[in-house]
C-alpha cells in the first residue's frame, strides 16, 4: 500500500514541477522546437518519468535535475536573446533551399533533407510546381517559408484598389454557458446588450449557449448547446 502512495505522490510531484518549469520556460518550448529545445524537452520528460516510477530512489535527485535543466534553459534563452553568435550556435540559422529557379543541394544536404521531402513540403504549403516559387527558406525551427513569384501571389484588396473595413480581435463573451464579464467589459458592452442580442437568437438564458463571440462593432455570433444532430454521420 505504501508503494502505491509513493507512486501517486511522486507522479503528482513530477507533474507539478514539469508544469511550473513549462510556464517558466515559455510556450515556444511547447509549440516550435529548436534542436536545443528538443533535447531539453525529452531530457526533462525522461527525468520526470523516472521520478514518477522509481519508487526506491530518492525523489530529490531527479527533482533537482529537472530544476537545473529548467534553469539552464532559461539561461540559454537569455543568452540567445542578447547574443547573435550564441543564437546562431544554439538555435541555428535559416538556410535558402531555393532561390530564383536554383535549388541549393548543398543546403538540402546540410538540413538532412532529400529532394522528395522538400517537394512534399512545397505541396503541403500549396505549391505543386517549383516554377511558382521565387524563394524557399528553411527556418531554424525546421519549418519552410515560401516567397511565391509576383504573378503567383494571391490577389489582395490593395491590388484592386479596394479599402475593406479593418477587422478587430473578437471577444468570447459566453463560454460553456458562462458569461465572461471581463471580456464583455473589454468589448465595451454590458449584460443588457448581451441579453438583447441573445433574445434575437431566441435564447433566454446564457446557460443555453456553448459559445458567443462579440464581433466589432455591434455583432454577436452565437453557437447554442445541442444544436442538432451530429453531421459527422455523413462521413461514415
Amino acid at each position: 500500500m505504501l508503494d502505491y502512495i509513493n507512486l501517486i505522490w511522486q507522479t503528482l510531484l513530477s507533474f507539478v514541477v514539469l508544469f511550473i518549469l513549462a510556464k517558466m520556460i515559455g510556450y515556444r518550448q511547447i509549440s516550435q522546437l529548436s534542436l536545443f529545445d528538443y533535447i531539453n524537452g525529452i531530457t526533462i520528460g525522461s527525468i520526470a518519468a523516472e521520478m514518477a516510477t522509481e519508487l526506491d530512489a530518492n525523489p530529490m535527485y531527479p527533482l533537482i535535475a529537472m530544476v537545473l535543466y529548467g534553469i539552464l534553459t532559461i539561461i540559454i534563452s537569455r543568452m540567445t536573446a542578447k547574443s547573435i553568435k550564441a543564437r546562431r550556435f544554439i538555435t541555428g540559422e535559416p538556410m535558402i533551399l531555393l532561390n530564383n529557379g536554383l535549388i541549393y543541394k548543398k543546403n538540402l544536404t546540410k538540413a538532412r533533407m532529400n529532394l522528395n521531402e522538400f517537394l512534399e513540403e512545397c505541396r503541403i504549403s500549396g505549391y505543386f510546381s517549383l516554377s511558382d516559387l521565387q524563394t524557399a527558406i528553411l527556418e531554424s525551427n525546421g519549418k519552410i517559408s515560401f516567397i511565391p513569384k509576383a504573378d503567383k501571389k494571391p490577389l489582395t484588396p490593395e491590388d484592386m484598389n479596394l479599402s475593406p473595413e479593418q477587422e478587430y480581435l473578437n471577444a468570447n463573451v459566453i463560454l460553456d454557458g458562462h458569461v465572461m464579464e471581463k471580456n464583455l467589459r473589454h468589448a465595451g458592452k454590458d449584460r443588457n446588450w448581451l441579453d438583447k442580442k441573445l433574445k434575437g437568437y431566441g435564447v433566454n438564458d446564457p446557460g443555453e449557449v456553448l459559445l458567443a463571440t462579440h464581433q466589432a462593432p455591434d455583432d454577436l455570433q452565437v453557437f447554442p448547446l445541442n444544436a442538432g444532430e451530429d453531421p459527422s454521420d455523413i462521413l461514415d
